[in-house]
C-alpha cells in the first residue's frame, strides 16, 4: 500500500466512524435536504464539492500526505459545537459540528499543505449546514413593504398589515413560502461558487455575492408585486397560478441569468486558471505525528463528546400535578370561545388553558406548555412552536413592542381577526421573551446542573377584545410575568 492509499484509507476509516457516531444529526440534515424546498439545493452541492476536489487531485498528488496533529484541535473545537448544539437542543449547531469534525478529518490524516490546497472545497461545505430559515420574518416583511410601495407607485389602491395586503383584487399573504428564503439561500450557495470562479479579486467576490443577494430579495418582492398586478388583470386565481409556475420555472433562471450577464464584463479569472497553485503548498509536511498516536487521538474525541452529550442530555425533573393559573384580582374565569386561538406545544409534558375576562368585557387565553426536559421535539423555542401552529389558519402578521420583556406579535385569521399574543420562556426558572436567551438559559441548566424543566408561557387577546392592552393588564394584575411563571412551577 503507497503512502497516499494509507492516507486516503484513514481518512475514509475516520470520516466513516464520525458519521457513524453522530448518525442521527446526518440523518436529520439529509432529510432537512430531501424534504425542505429552502435546502434541496444541497443536494446538488455535494457532486459540486466532489468536482471542486476532483479539480484539485491531479496537481496535490505531486504533495506529500502527513498525520497533521494540529487538526486534533479542530476536531475537539467541532465536538465543543456539538456539545453547546446538544445542550441547547440546536440542531443548527449539531449540524455545522458535523460538518466541521469531518473537515478536521482531512486536516488530521491529509496534513497542512493539503488542506490549503483544498480549502476553498473545504469552505463551501459549510454552506451545506440548513440555515436561514431565521430570515423568514424579515424577508416577508421586506417584501410586503418593497410589494406596497411599488403598488402605491403604480397608482394602485393597497392597504398593508404586517405581511398582509390587501387591494381591490382580494386579500394576499406575503407566507413563508413567499419570502423567498429558499431563492437567497440558493442564490448564496450559486453566487459563492461563482465568485470563486470567475474572480480572482477578493473585492470583486465579496461584491458580486452582496450584489446577488440584493438582487434576489429585490426581485422576490417585484415578483409579489407581479402577482397582485395580474390579479387585478386576470383575477386573483388565474394570477396565483401564473406565479407559481413562473416562480418556480423560470424565475430562479431569468435572476441568475441577469446577475451572470452585468457582472461578465468584471471577470477577472482566466478560463484556464489552475485550480491550485502547488508551488506555494510545496516543501515538506510540518507538525506531522505517527499515525499510531494522532488516529487513536481523532476518533476519542468525537466519542468523548458524544458521551459527554448523553450524559448531560437524560436529566429531567418532575413537573407539579397540575400548573396553576391564578385568577388575578379584577378578572375572572371564563368557558372558552368556539374556534378558539390554541398554541402548539409538541412533545409537552402538560398543557393549560385557560380564559379569563373582566368588567370591561376584555378577554384574553393564557396557555402554558410544560416540559419535564427539553430534547429534540420537545422544545420551548423551535420551529412551529407557541403561538402560531403551522397547521392552522392562524399565520404571524408583525411584531409588536414587548409585554413585560415578552416577545410579542399579531396574528391573523381569514375573516380577517387580529389577535395579539405575548409568549415567554421560562428556563431554569427564569422567564425571558428572547428565544436566543432561552436557548443560553437551557445551554447553561444542561451543562452545569441547573433546573431541566421548562415552560412556554402565552397570554393574548383578540384585537376587538382588548388586544395587546388587555395583555398588559392581566399580567401586570398577576404579578408580572415571572411571578405567573413561578405559580406555575410552584417555586413559590
Amino acid at each position: 500500500m503507497t503512502r497516499w492509499q494509507r492516507h486516503l484509507a484513514a481518512l475514509a476509516g475516520l470520516s466513516a466512524a464520525i458519521l457513524a457516531i453522530f448518525h442521527a444529526d446526518a440523518a436529520d440534515m439529509i432529510g432537512i435536504w430531501w424534504h425542505s424546498s429552502t435546502f434541496t439545493h444541497c443536494l446538488l452541492m455535494v457532486p459540486m464539492i466532489g468536482w471542486l476536489v476532483s479539480q484539485r487531485v491531479a496537481p496535490l498528488r505531486r504533495l506529500t500526505p502527513a498525520f497533521w496533529w494540529p487538526a486534533l484541535v479542530w476536531i475537539a473545537g467541532a465536538g465543543l459545537v456539538w456539545l453547546v448544539g446538544e445542550a441547547a437542543g440546536v440542531g443548527l449547531f449539531r449540524q455545522l459540528a458535523l460538518i466541521l469534525m469531518l473537515q478536521g478529518a482531512v486536516g488530521v490524516t491529509l496534513g497542512e499543505k493539503l488542506v490549503r490546497g483544498l480549502l476553498f472545497p473545504l469552505g463551501y461545505a459549510l454552506l451545506l449546514v440548513p440555515f436561514g430559515e431565521e430570515l423568514v420574518p424579515l424577508l416577508q416583511t421586506l417584501t410586503a413593504r418593497i410589494s406596497i410601495a411599488l403598488l402605491h407607485l403604480s397608482g394602485l389602491s393597497a392597504e398593508i398589515e404586517g405581511v398582509f395586503i390587501t387591494t381591490r383584487a382580494g386579500f394576499f399573504e406575503v407566507a413563508e413560502a413567499c419570502s423567498g428564503v429558499s431563492f437567497l439561500m440558493a442564490m448564496l450557495a450559486y453566487a459563492v461558487f461563482a465568485a470563486h470562479l470567475c474572480f480572482q479579486s477578493w473585492t470583486r467576490r465579496i461584491v458580486f455575492v452582496a450584489l446577488a443577494l440584493a438582487t434576489t430579495v429585490l426581485a422576490n418582492a417585484l415578483r409579489a408585486y407581479g402577482t397582485m398586478v395580474a390579479a387585478e388583470i386576470w383575477g386573483i386565481e388565474r394570477a396565483g397560478g401564473i406565479d407559481h409556475v413562473f416562480y418556480g420555472w423560470f424565475f430562479f433562471g431569468f435572476v441568475i441569468l441577469l446577475v451572470m450577464l452585468i457582472a461578465w464584463r468584471w471577470f477577472d479569472r482566466p478560463a484556464n486558471d489552475a485550480a491550485v497553485d502547488v508551488a506555494r503548498l510545496g516543501g515538506l509536511p510540518r507538525h506531522a505525528g505517527p499515525a499510531k498516536a494522532v488516529l487513536p487521538a481523532a476518533l476519542a474525541l468525537p466519542l468523548l463528546f458524544a458521551a459527554w452529550g448523553w450524559l448531560i442530555g437524560g436529566r429531567s425533573a418532575p413537573l407539579p400535578e397540575t400548573m396553576p393559573i391564578a385568577t388575578p384580582a379584577g378578572w375572572a374565569a371564563t368557558a372558552p370561545e368556539q374556534a378558539a386561538w390554541m398554541p402548539r406545544f409538541d412533545g409537552a409534558d402538560q398543557r393549560q388553558v385557560r380564559d379569563f375576562a373582566d368588567a370591561k368585557g376584555r378577554r384574553v387565553t393564557v396557555a402554558i406548555g410544560g416540559y419535564e426536559r427539553q430534547a429534540e421535539g420537545r422544545e420551548v423555542v423551535a420551529y412551529g412552536q407557541g403561538a402560531v401552529d403551522p397547521a392552522s389558519k392562524w399565520a404571524w402578521s408583525a411584531a409588536l413592542p414587548p409585554v413585560d420583556g415578552g416577545k410579542t406579535d399579531r396574528l391573523l385569521h381569514p375573516g380577517p381577526v387580529l389577535r395579539d399574543a405575548a409568549t415567554w420562556y421560562v428556563v431554569d426558572g427564569c422567564a425571558t421573551g428572547s428565544p436566543r436567551g432561552a436557548k443560553l438559559a437551557g445551554l447553561k441548566a444542561r451543562l452545569f446542573g441547573g433546573d431541566p424543566r421548562a415552560l412556554s408561557l402565552i397570554v393574548s387577546s383578540e384585537e376587538g377584545q382588548g388586544g395587546r392592552d388587555a395583555i398588559i393588564d392581566f399580567v401586570s394584575a398577576s404579578g408580572g410575568a415571572q411571578a405567573m411563571a413561578d405559580r406555575a412551577l410552584k417555586l413559590r
